[in-house]
């Protein structure tokens, strides 16, 4: 990062590598805090046990979402209590997730609901995904044909929803969705499954996968720390325009990568 005379932010630091990773279905975990502290910022009371698996509690109690990479598969699961007119529903995920996608159903737990009706496959459809239909099933699939999207019945008669991503080597992750998760949520899912923005990883946690493509960024420490306090910032204004009646509501989702430093793609 070039630093400019009389500039004291970031004066002293040394810039660390970080990459750009496309396509971010296949850019692996991330980090946690990504989801969790954007949900402590928004009023969600944590309920993880010391050095447990991290457990996290709507402010009504509503809706429970944990994480634990210790039991088999291993990932995310969020659960929301049965209420009226409205069945339980279960969504889990793969640990190899990222946290970005996860982001985009746990965000959407924080707002309001818009009047307008969800269509889970409109995000998909505008990124030039293809969708096709066979046997009342419905596929979406990304142009890469690394990830997909699915509406189809279990053997049992089920529906649900699927969705994932895997690269040639088999490495992925997968995604299910009970057929009551309210669908303003599986739509808030794809928008950021979909999202054709990169996401950032550090060196070392970049994916070892041919079908991934990444640039590196030159990254001071303070810029990823006032990136990561932005997006708690709106999740705190959000969250106190909301209990103030306050008409208007604030971006939730921050876009820090707009100018990251020297890029050099491989």
């Amino acid at each position: 990062m070039r630093r400019h005379k009389g500039h004291e932010w970031g004066l002293g630091e040394q810039a660390e590598q970080h990459y750009l990773v496309e396509p971010r279905t296949l850019a692996g975990g991330g980090d946690l805090r990504h989801v969790s502290e954007f949900l402590r910022a928004s009023g969600w009371r944590d309920r993880s046990r010391r050095n447990g698996p991290l457990v996290l509690d709507s402010p009504d109690r509503a809706t429970r979402i944990g994480y634990n990479p210790n039991v088999l598969p291993g990932g995310w699961t969020i659960h929301g209590k049965a209420a009226a007119h409205r069945e339980a529903w279960t969504v889990s995920f793969g640990s190899q997730i990222p946290v970005e996608i996860v982001a985009g159903l746990t965000d959407a737990l924080t707002r309001a609901r818009t009047a307008h009706a969800p269509n889970v496959w409109a995000p998909l459809q505008e990124q030039g995904w293809n969708t096709s239909r066979r046997d009342g099933h419905v596929s979406a699939t990304s142009p890469d044909g690394a990830a997909w999207m699915q509406f189809r019945h279990d053997p049992g008669g089920q529906a649900l929803w699927w969705s994932g991503a895997q690269d040639k080597q088999g490495n992925g992750w997968s995604a299910a969705f009970t057929a009551s998760t309210p669908m303003h949520l599986v739509q808030a899912f794809s928008e950021a499954l979909a999202s054709p923005e990169p996401v950032m990883r550090p060196r070392g946690r970049i994916p070892h996968s041919a079908q991934i493509r990444t640039t590196s960024v030159s990254v001071l420490p303070s810029q990823l720390s006032a990136w990561q306090q932005a997006r708690i910032a709106a999740a705190r204004a959000a969250t106190w325009a909301r209990s103030s009646g306050a008409a208007g509501r604030p971006r939730t989702t921050a876009r820090p990568y707009a100018n990251p430093g020297t890029r050099a793609r491989r």
